[in-house]
């Protein structure tokens, strides 16, 4: 390579990639700190929506590279991102839920405090059985009964779902839901378990602050004999496990339900059938919004990124491919909150994290 050869690769290294710490000079070391495609981590439930939009971003963009997407769920997928600025780390955190307070002190300890948090729509913690299943409806209650490690206090020794609930069916507890790594497992535990036992210890709910460690085992620390199975990241796999075992219930995105309506049956909870409908409007228990977190140094550094985003911001209007897919549209106030992010860059206010 010429001299100014070389010092024209250092300049536009310097130039496009002044944000990434990992850039290395390009003329020496064979471009080890920079990247010519986009890379997303986390959230399972997030994942078939964002790989959309980047077939999307590939058809519309003659030699871009396809983005590099990985589901790692929500937990796995934020150390990830907060690991630090630069090619070697990811540019998106797919999140099935929000940030937390310690996870952003995780990410600004390595440099990472400049993070745009998109809402990108909603969805719900969809319990399903097969279409040969016995049809249950079941409770927040009776959840918390038979997936809490320790209900009330004492070890769980529920068998049955009649175990549970006298009118619930004598068959088996058999529930395939997500690892302890993913959003949807978080969600599952502060919409579903800790409700149920609210209902039953409504003294517990009022030391949660005081004792949140007490009030985790108490309420949403799940069992480990075997009712409850750790079925991976792999959200197909339990659709598969439900229709080789009609009597189990699996736990999952409702995008995944909607997906595998000719397959499954949604099991109402509290009396509200997990629907476009229900989740929209707040009225199922398990709604929940959404999340890209980006990073902001990243935006001018990665070809590509700014559009992804802008073709994320179309693609989640109520008539777009994300809803037909199984993503909930949020209301228009935040559609446009969230598109009005993506177009100035606004990065999110710590203050105001969980």
């Amino acid at each position: 390579m010429s001299r100014i050869a070389a010092k024209l690769s250092v300049s536009v290294c310097a130039t496009a990639v002044l944000a990434l710490t990992a850039c290395q000079d390009q003329a020496n070391g064979g471009g080890a700190g920079s990247r010519d495609h986009i890379t997303v981590v986390g959230s399972s439930t997030v994942f078939p929506f964002s790989t959309i939009v980047a077939e999307q971003l590939v058809n519309a963009t003659p030699g871009m590279k396809s983005p590099a997407i990985e589901s790692t769920g929500t937990g796995a997928g934020m150390k990830l991102f907060c690991a630090g600025v630069g090619a070697a780390h990811p540019d998106i955190e797919d999140a099935s839920r929000r940030m937390k307070a310690n996870e952003y002190a995780m990410c600004k300890a390595n440099g990472v405090d400049q993070i745009l948090e998109i809402q990108v729509g909603l969805d719900g913690i969809a319990f399903a059985e097969s279409q040969s299943g016995p049809k249950l409806q079941l409770t927040a209650v009776d959840l918390y009964k038979a997936l809490a490690a320790t209900p009330m206090g004492q070890p769980n020794t529920a068998k049955t779902w009649k175990d549970v609930n006298p009118a619930l069916p004598a068959i088996p507890i058999q529930v395939y839901g997500p690892p302890a790594t993913s959003g949807t497992r978080d969600a599952l535990a502060e919409l579903i378990l800790a409700r149920g036992c609210d209902s039953i210890n409504p003294a517990l709910a009022e030391t949660k602050e005081k004792n949140p460690s007490g009030y985790a085992k108490a309420c949403t620390a799940i069992r480990e004999d075997g009712a409850y199975v750790d079925a991976g990241e792999n959200d197909n796999l339990i659709v598969q496990k439900l229709q080789s075992n009609p009597n189990a219930i699996g736990i999952f995105g409702y995008s995944y339900l909607e997906e595998n309506k000719d397959k499954l049956n949604g099991v109402p909870l509290n009396g509200v059938e997990p629907t476009y409908e229900t989740i929209a409007r707040g009225a199922y228990p398990g709604s929940r919004p959404l999340f890209l977190y980006v990073k902001k140094a990243h935006l001018t550094a990665i070809k590509g990124l700014r559009e992804y985003l802008s073709l994320y911001a179309a693609a989640w209007e109520p008539n777009g491919p994300l809803v037909a897919k199984g993503l909930i549209a949020s209301p228009e106030d935040v559609r446009k909150r969230s598109a009005q992010i993506v177009k100035d860059a606004t990065v999110l206010d710590p203050a105001k994290l969980p």
